[in-house]
């Protein structure tokens, strides 16, 4: 069996990867070509070209590559029809990925499946009638996401969401991870402002104003920032001047295991989490944490998304357990007064989320077999 694999972000990667441990387990012949990385390599894919030159956001970063990016939907699509593979599995990254589909589907009669549905249950519907003309089938992260992919024309499996396979933070990376920072047994929330540049930069002063009010209430609780690698040095710089003291955990002053032992560790102690919006509410979710969420945008976006979104909640947790017991401050309800006792609330009843926490996991598939594998398992089913 061949199979043509493409990934154009690290998420993507690391979907790639649990994807082909999964086919190689029920294929032991298999062989794998395309673009990927770190984790698609080590199941033995030789990428094409670097998966980094795929990992540009905005218009601004596009414009200049976008002859380059041009070129390389061309080429891929152009290997993939001279390889002839059993299929073609392109994963996220749709501006890539569906273009690269499109050109092959055109040229040859190759089974294309795609890994992650597009949220047209949340806005752009229409986005699924344009991906079927290239797409036959596709393997969904969320329960609820294979109706709107069947009505559009296309197979759709529900595989499971890769949270469900992250390990957990053990009594002693907890231990580890307090005495690290110094925090003893002290109670601390954790901030989740982003990752990238420009919602750290909008959101850090609101959330730190946020803070000041909540520390009127709460003076004991400290406050603990996980950074992501990008942002790390701007969130520092942006919390520096919060009026609570606060610790910043930047993953390059550990080695990769010890970085990821203290999130871990950091996600599953807390006692409340102030995150922006996204899979992060996932992730919280799976460590138990109860939490807010809190986003802002710039007005015309706000403006726009308002009007197009389909749904009355952005929160994962919320979707999947059909609750909406995490609070939300979105667009001109992100403020600090609101978000300071949306905390406050949730710090007052914490529990009051466990039981959507624990829903959310299930419908997932938590318990069950591993997403990586159950996504081959569906490929296969349907070749």
């Amino acid at each position: 069996m061949r199979v043509f694999l493409i990934a154009g972000e690290p998420s993507g990667d690391r979907l790639g990867g649990a994807l082909m441990q999964g086919l190689r387990s029920l294929v032991p012949d298999v062989e794998f070509q395309g673009v990927g990385g770190a984790q698609m390599q080590a199941q033995g894919l030789q990428s094409r070209f670097p998966m980094d030159e795929l990992s540009v956001m905005g218009i601004a970063e596009v414009l200049p590559k976008y002859a380059h990016l041009k070129r390389r939907i061309a080429e891929t699509a152009q290997a993939v029809i001279s390889e002839r593979p059993d299929v073609l599995i392109t994963i996220d990254s749709p501006d890539f990925c569906l273009r690269v589909a499109r050109l092959v589907k055109a040229a040859a009669p190759i089974r294309t499946v795609h890994y992650v549905a597009p949220t047209v249950w949340a806005w752009r519907p229409g986005r699924a009638q344009k991906m079927a003309q290239m797409i036959d089938q596709v393997l969904a992260l969320f329960p609820f996401e294979p109706p709107y992919m069947e009505a559009a024309g296309m197979d759709c499996d529900f595989v499971g969401h890769p949270v469900v396979a992250e390990p957990q933070a053990t009594p002693e990376e907890i231990s580890a991870f307090r005495a690290a920072f110094d925090l003893g047994d002290q109670r601390f929330a954790l901030v989740l402002p982003g990752s990238r540049k420009g919602e750290v930069s909008r959101l850090t002063p609101v959330f730190g104003r946020a803070l000041s009010r909540l520390a009127q209430s709460h003076p004991d609780l400290r406050i603990v920032v996980p950074a992501a690698a990008p942002v790390a040095d701007l969130v520092r710089e942006r919390v520096a001047d919060w009026p609570v003291g606060t610790v910043v955990i930047d993953p390059a002053d550990f080695d990769p295991e010890q970085a990821r032992a203290h999130k871990r560790a950091a996600f599953r102690a807390a006692d409340v989490a102030l995150a922006a919006s996204g899979t992060v509410s996932l992730e919280l979710a799976a460590a138990q944490t109860p939490m807010v969420v809190a986003y802002t945008f710039n007005w015309l976006s706000w403006q726009i998304i308002s009007r197009m979104a389909l749904i009355d909640t952005v929160t994962l947790v919320n979707l999947v357990s059909d609750t909406r017991v995490v609070p939300e401050c979105l667009g001109p309800d992100c403020e600090p007064e609101q978000i300071a006792q949306a905390l406050n609330t949730v710090l007052a009843d914490p529990d009051a989320q466990r039981q959507a926490m624990e829903v959310t996991m299930q419908r997932l598939g938590l318990g069950g077999d591993a997403p990586g594998l159950r996504a081959a398992q569906a490929v296969l089913a349907r070749l």
